[in-house]
């Protein structure tokens, strides 16, 4: 099964229903949610989840969320080493870092995320949604 890192971008597409990328998200959620794919998180982007969320729902409502989230995305510890890269790194955005040096430490070769801009130093695969979706086959 094909294992795909999301950045947080894409994850919030999702939930908090941003158009008009919440449409591609939701496709690509989907193939996780039919075990078509394996979808990685790291932990710091539950958080950044939590952060967008409460700005529309109520705390209560934003776990909800959360939860049912979880139950469809595999989670990643965000290590020691991997803010130690991250710091070390020639990324300008250090969460970008921190989720680039995540999916490495865990051995996945895709991130997918909106922003590749702020990419251009990954040393793995990086694509956009619409152009994961487009390439792969079920």
């Amino acid at each position: 099964m094909t294992k795909v890192f999301v950045d947080t971008d894409v994850c919030i597409d999702l939930l908090s229903e941003r158009t008009p990328f919440n449409s591609t998200a939701e496709i690509l959620f989907t193939l996780a949610a039919d075990s078509k794919i394996k979808i990685f998180v790291s932990a710091i982007t539950f958080a950044n989840i939590d952060y967008i969320l409460r700005s529309q729902y109520s705390a209560k409502h934003s776990r909800q969320i959360l939860s049912k989230f979880k139950s469809i995305v595999h989670v990643l510890a965000v290590q020691s080493s991997t803010i130690d890269l991250a710091i070390n790194s020639e990324f300008t955005d250090f969460e970008d870092a921190i989720q680039h040096y995540c999916a490495i430490e865990s051995g996945i070769p895709l991130l997918i995320t909106r922003n590749l801009k702020d990419y251009k130093k990954a040393s793995i695969k990086i694509l956009n949604p619409e152009t994961y979706l487009t390439s792969v086959k079920f």
